[in-house]
């Protein structure tokens, strides 16, 4: 089974069948009784609308377990629902996990995942896994450059023969896109949003890079007034939500500057050649390709489908394992 334990989503893979599950890694649980009520999409419709017993909880922040004991219990859930819940037979787990994490937080996703019910559980790097499942070929001595944006981390990696040369993993990604949204309505517009707004934003006329149809990118957006307190709807366009999230897209921008500056000359040529490969959720932003090669001055590729890139490389390093076993980055010992 491999997962790509994300802060926005979790995806599970399983060997022969391929995803089988892609839900929002979100909890409900209630306050009063200590149970979870609702996991997965469910959850993520009480965000933000909960009664004062219920939390709807997001166990994971910048890519790493905040919440222990919430985590696991997702972790089982979705484990528990991929077996259509009939008893585990405790199953062989690989996590793709952001590059940029300690030793400790290391610790704490096999933790999980052993609490959860795994028998083994492999860790292997969201870059090197992504890579994989988008059809680059890690395996060969050329250079390959991934950037993974997720929910809460944005990881820049140089990859080669079936190892990362160079890595850089900064805690910009997503949500930090969304939040961006949200304190520009609140300081231009006067308007509290909530999370789920932002994200709709984002999603609907967020841009990287200036279109030409960008006047008409148009939406209208509720929330409450800070000034009168009450419910007020406002209309905004795609140059000025760009505006918004011009910082947190800097800072991404950056990183991928800073691991071209370090790469070896004859990987930087590989590259040149190759182009860079963007995949994850922020992938999915319009334009952002165009800015990241209007930057870098390098060809930027979005992977057929970067959503699933990193579960897709988590299964086929499962399916392929003899190959690739030089791929994982810890890995816990046999109970």
């Amino acid at each position: 089974m491999g997962i790509d334990l994300g802060t926005a989503n979790t995806l599970v893979y399983v060997s022969g069948k391929g995803i089988v599950l892609q839900e929002p890694s979100v909890v409900a649980i209630d306050q009063d009784e200590k149970v979870p009520l609702a996991v997965g999409e469910e959850a993520k419709k009480m965000l933000g609308r909960t009664p004062g017993n219920v939390v709807a909880v997001r166990p994971l922040r910048d890519g790493v377990i905040a919440d222990f004991d919430t985590a696991e219990l997702m972790l089982k859930h979705f484990i528990q629902r991929v077996n259509e819940g009939k008893a585990l037979v405790s199953p062989r787990i690989v996590i793709g996990i952001p590059s940029g994490v300690t030793g400790v937080e290391r610790r704490a996703v096999m933790e999980a995942a052993l609490q959860a019910g795994a028998r083994e559980v492999r860790l292997i790097d969201e870059p090197v896994a992504a890579a994989i499942g988008a059809g680059l070929p890690v395996a060969e001595p050329t250079g390959n450059m991934i950037i993974d944006i997720g929910g809460g981390t944005t990881e820049v990696a140089v990859l080669s023969l079936q190892g990362t040369v160079l890595s850089e993993s900064v805690r910009v990604a997503g949500d930090e896109l969304s939040e961006a949204i949200t304190q520009y309505m609140k300081k231009v517009h006067n308007l509290v949003i909530g999370e789920r707004t932002a994200e709709d934003i984002k999603i609907r006329i967020g841009s990287a890079y200036p279109t030409p149809e960008d006047n008409e990118a148009v939406m209208e957006v509720r929330g409450l007034h800070l000034l009168s307190g009450l419910p007020r709807t406002v209309t905004i366009k795609r140059p000025e939500i760009r505006e918004s999230m011009a910082e947190p897209l800097s800072v991404i921008v950056d990183a991928v500057k800073r691991t071209l500056e370090r790469t070896p000359p004859e990987l930087a040529a590989d590259i040149i050649d190759r182009g860079i490969m963007l995949a994850g959720g922020g992938a999915l932003l319009k334009g952002l390709d165009t800015l990241i090669s209007h930057e870098s001055g390098i060809v930027t590729h979005v992977a057929a489908d970067p959503l699933s890139c990193v579960v897709l490389g988590t299964g086929r390093v499962l399916e392929n394992y003899k190959q690739l076993e030089r791929v994982f980055s810890g890995r816990s010992r046999n109970m």
